[in-house]
């Protein structure tokens, strides 16, 4: 894996500072943290590997900076068979079954009609269970990248 896009949806910090903690991790990959991503920036990644790192907010709904993208991606479809991603849903299950971790589940399944390929399966991250995302967080990262980099062989 050449290169990796990082897509956050963040409304008190807690994405971006998850995002910005794995991204340190890597040395040998070039890294791009957006937290206002335009579908420019995220079609530059059309044949490398994306990670979408969002929080929830109210009824499951994305994030209001990460909205504009995810609202670009579902209207003008571009197919995206090349790429490769990963998803990291923060959220609090004590919202209700329905709403939790909805805006990670949302980009999931967008992602997955825009035939851009999953190399790993989407964390969620109950607030409720675990106060410090990262802890959960790296051992699926280190996983991630792995597969992506297989998949990008």
């Amino acid at each position: 894996m050449n290169k990796l896009g990082i897509f956050v949806g963040s409304v008190y910090g807690g994405a971006e500072a998850l995002a910005e903690a794995l991204a340190a991790k890597l040395v040998s990959t070039q890294v791009e943290i957006f937290f206002d991503a335009t579908l420019d920036d995220f079609m530059a990644y059309d044949a490398d590997t994306v990670l979408v790192i969002s929080s929830t907010t109210g009824q499951g709904e994305i994030p209001e900076n990460l909205l504009p993208l995810y609202v670009a991606l579902k209207d003008q479809f571009p197919l995206l068979p090349k790429q490769r991603y990963g998803v990291i849903s923060l959220g609090d299950s004590s919202y209700g079954e329905d709403r939790f971790c909805g805006a990670g589940r949302k980009f999931d399944t967008l992602l997955t009609e825009l035939h851009s390929q999953s190399v790993q399966p989407r964390l969620e991250i109950d607030a409720g269970v675990h106060f410090e995302p990262l802890e959960v967080a790296e051992a699926w990262f280190s996983q991630f990248i792995t597969s992506a980099e297989q998949a990008a062989a």
